[in-house]
């Protein structure tokens, strides 16, 4: 039975990684192939592993990454033959020397760990491997250059029909998990059921996990169409959704704390006012125009992004309106805490989708009848 588990939860992974696995070992064999065949190097070591490192990184961080490993491998290099030269190779303070300078200018300038890591592995593999040779400085800092270029070009293959369709799945993924709590701790409190509002608060609590993969791929679409010139212009669809992913980071933990509210209220004797659902799903409905929304931004639509952020506003001051009437009744507070989640994350919501900031507040406040501060 382990063995059949570790099974599957191998096979799942292997699904989910399965581009990056052809992804690296295409780019890695390819920039071997130009190297040795176009450029004549005989053992052009450097370029597979630049091609390895780069698409080893996230998504969005790979332009940055490639700059890095060829100026670490450079750096490294350029080090590693003034420092042989001058010590002579394969002596104790010849790689003292080296691994002490190469880090030093790496922290220097500021280098990533990876960066740091690679300067050094390639100023070592020539005092202690790669024979000495007067042409070894340019050699290597080519190979690291093709390496780097096939890494980037292997990676927008995937992507170079629709730059932006993987931000598309992950955007409509947040939005849906996010309306999705929002109805199934509104069908428990219909319910009264403690079981159904706890799987709701599950829900919530992995709903994290799809604001990082959004925040991945709001970095991954802007380098790819950074790197599609012809299509750079949907950037401002990209920085929008960029925008609103922060603002859903804190709307998600509201509605984290908004469902566990709703755990304790199924707990206690008293049926919650249906009122209380019926604000919910607005609510939920609230979320999905804003993911259409932003869907429209990402499209270059700007007139059906207004419509749908006017639908967002709409469904949201009817949540809260209903929400609002609930007050005077003297609630319990745990249905007071989920009014006041979602008045944390209409404003949240509403900042994403482009509202007014200046206004949202007084506006959010008249909607639950709240007077004016």
């Amino acid at each position: 039975m382990r063995l059949m588990g570790w099974l599957r939860i191998s096979a799942g992974r292997l699904r989910q990684g399965w581009l990056l696995v052809v992804e690296s070992t295409t780019a890695a064999t390819v920039a071997w192939l130009v190297d040795t065949w176009l450029i004549g190097h005989p053992q052009p070591f450097f370029a597979p592993a630049a091609a390895l490192i780069v698409l080893g990184q996230v998504r969005g961080q790979r332009m940055r990454r490639a700059v890095e490993v060829i100026v670490g491998v450079a750096g490294g290099v350029l080090v590693a033959d003034v420092v042989a030269q001058a010590l002579g190779p394969h002596t104790t303070w010849t790689i003292f020397t080296v691994i002490l300078l190469t880090l030093s200018l790496a922290v220097a300038i500021g280098a990533s760990t990876v960066s740091l890591v690679q300067a050094a592995v390639s100023a070592l593999y020539l005092v202690v491997v790669a024979p000495s040779t007067a042409t070894a400085v340019p050699l290597r800092f080519v190979d690291a250059l093709i390496g780097g270029v096939v890494a980037l070009v292997t990676s927008q293959l995937a992507v170079a029909r629709d730059p932006v369709a993987a931000l598309v799945r992950e955007s409509r993924q947040v939005f849906d998990e996010l309306a999705g709590v929002l109805e199934g701790v509104a069908a428990a409190l219909d319910r009264h059921d403690e079981t159904a509002a706890r799987d709701a608060l599950d829900r919530a609590r992995r709903a994290d996990a799809a604001v990082q993969r959004l925040q991945s791929a709001v970095l991954a679409a802007g380098e790819a169409l950074w790197l599609h010139v012809g299509r750079r212009r949907r950037l401002g669809g990209v920085h929008a959704v960029d925008a609103a992913t922060r603002q859903m980071d804190y709307a998600v933990r509201n509605v984290r704390v908004l469902a566990r509210a709703g755990v304790t209220l199924t707990r206690l004797p008293a049926t919650p006012p249906p009122e209380l659902g019926t604000a919910l799903r607005s609510f939920a409905a609230a979320v999905r125009a804003v993911d259409e929304s932003l869907t429209a931004e990402l499209a270059g639509l700007g007139e059906s992004a207004e419509r749908y952020t006017e639908q967002a506003e709409a469904a949201a001051f009817d949540a809260l309106r209903a929400a609002g009437r609930l007050l005077p009744q003297g609630p319990p507070l745990p249905l007071v805490m989920i009014v006041g989640q979602l008045r944390s994350t209409a404003i949240d919501l509403l900042r994403g989708a482009g509202s007014d900031d200046v206004t949202i507040l007084t506006r959010v406040d008249e909607a639950l009848g709240l007077p004016p501060v």
